[in-house]
């Protein structure tokens, strides 16, 4: 990286026309001389080239005295961040009923689990020293990803979810449970799990109250997402005579159970019914569960001016001798 350590000294380039024009107004005096109109015609003689240099050699010597004046750097930057950052578990229902199209996404029909991704994907892309992971439930829970802060990989392994991976029904204790453990492995200041179904914990072996209870004596916040509208919801069945058909089903999402869970560890319940409200969900968890981090920056620069200095020394010095010299200025 290059640079000038005092850039306001580049302001004395002005002196440079100012003092040309100067001397062009105000040029030495002279002696009178007589004609010399028949000798014009004489090619100049190699003194009389470099007399007319000398005026450059002097606007040179200036420019390359106040180019070493900015003092002219060049080195590296560097930047040490020092973060604490949060841990941060991302438990995603991949139960069947997921797949119940009533969101829309740019227009079109998708199912839940799409528009989580996308939701999901633009949370993780707005965070930044925090380790996430990754935590996926249905009949079983089990852990996609452990907390890492390779946030590209996160993306890519959120993008190869699929309905019914973990089973059909939906496991929230166990999702809950898995999710503390993986908070055990790393240290943090603050662990938070993002709990988001659509369903009733109808599976697994842990309740979910009892994962809540454990989770509050750890410390650990959770925020819980009920995803979908009231009522019945359109799905996209195989049928073995008509093909592929809608047909609607009724949904059955506990929000008392995901309330409870919330209030007990000092978390927040929200419904999302559709794509805006779910933007709108994990925005208001990025603004409350932000982490600020320190940034000391280290640099290492080698001075240039000496290269400018020098030069510029030696030219004026020579601009000096040849003034007074050879090229002497005589009234």
């Amino acid at each position: 990286m290059f640079r000038f350590a005092t850039p306001y000294a580049l302001l004395l380039l002005i002196l440079i026309p100012l003092v040309a024009a100067y001397r062009r107004r105000h040029p030495a005096p002279a002696l009178g001389h007589s004609g010399v109109d028949p000798v014009g015609d004489l090619p100049p003689s190699a003194g009389l080239r470099v007399h007319r240099l000398l005026p450059l050699l002097f606007y040179l010597a200036l420019l390359l005295l106040i180019a070493a004046l900015a003092r002219p750097q060049y080195g590296t930057e560097r930047a040490a961040v020092s973060e604490t950052g949060i841990n941060i578990i991302l438990a995603v229902d991949l139960s069947e009923s997921m797949a119940a199209l009533d969101f829309k996404q740019e227009g079109r029909i998708v199912n839940r689990l799409e528009t989580v991704k996308r939701v999901v994907n633009d949370f993780i892309a707005r965070r930044d020293g925090d380790r996430i992971g990754l935590v996926v439930f249905g009949s079983q829970a089990y852990t996609q990803l452990p907390l890492t802060r390779d946030y590209q990989t996160i993306a890519a392994m959120l993008d190869r979810l699929e309905i019914g991976a973990a089973g059909r029904a939906t496991a929230i204790g166990d999702a809950i449970g898995i999710s503390i453990k993986r908070l055990a492995d790393i240290e943090s200041r603050t662990h938070i799990i993002i709990l988001l179904t659509d369903g009733r914990s109808n599976s697994g072996e842990l309740m979910p109250q009892t994962a809540a209870d454990i989770a509050r004596q750890k410390g650990i916040k959770i925020y819980t997402i009920g995803v979908g509208g009231e009522g019945r919801a359109p799905f996209l069945v195989g049928d073995p005579i008509f093909g592929q058909r809608y047909v609607y089903q009724n949904v059955d999402l506990d929000e008392a159970t995901l309330v409870q869970i919330a209030e007990v560890t000092g978390g927040s319940y929200f419904r999302a019914q559709d794509t805006a409200a779910l933007e709108k969900i994990y925005a208001t968890i990025d603004a409350l569960e932000k982490t600020e981090a320190k940034v000391a920056r280290f640099a290492e620069y080698n001075e240039l001016y000496r290269y400018l200095l020098v030069p510029a020394l030696a030219l004026l010095a020579l601009w000096i001798v040849l003034k007074h010299t050879r090229y002497l200025d005589i009234p």
